[in-house]
């Protein structure tokens, strides 16, 4: 469903000149735009960012993150009930999270030093007027 988070698996190719990863089933016509995340440490966290509109996708290219994601009932005072779906993405199983629009996600770095690339279909103005905020202790104990 394209309309709930989820996961597209890539692969591994390994030979004697090393290790080849693809995801032939990430389609990149969307994409507008990406950048790197890097997390010094396991304590940074960074929640809850939001979009209504604006699809993301998220894989970690070194290391492993705890990515939760929730889908708020009201974008001004939403419930402090609300179901959380968490992912572990870790670079070696070279999967991709696909967050669609309607939203709202946190992450924290599982190792010291995970980097993850996030492509977004939005362009930076685009994705500014479509930016919610919500403070990270709501829905989820990141401890």
């Amino acid at each position: 469903m394209k309309n709930q988070p989820q996961i597209i698996q890539g692969n591994i190719h390994e030979d004697e000149r090393g290790k080849l990863f693809y995801a032939n089933e990430f389609d990149l016509s969307e994409v507008k735009r990406y950048y790197i995340i890097e997390h010094p440490d396991t304590i940074v966290i960074r929640a809850w960012q939001a979009h209504k509109r604006e699809q993301k996708w998220f894989q970690v290219i070194s290391g492993s993150f705890l990515v939760a994601v929730v889908q708020p009932d009201d974008w001004k005072n939403p419930s402090e009930k609300l179901e959380v779906r968490e992912f572990v993405l870790n670079a070696d199983e070279n999967q991709i999270l696909h967050i669609p629009g309607n939203f709202a996600n946190g992450f924290k770095a599982l190792e010291k030093n995970s980097r993850m690339i996030v492509f977004s279909d939005f362009s930076l103005e685009e994705s500014s007027k479509d930016n919610f905020r919500f403070d990270s202790k709501l829905w989820f104990d990141w401890n």
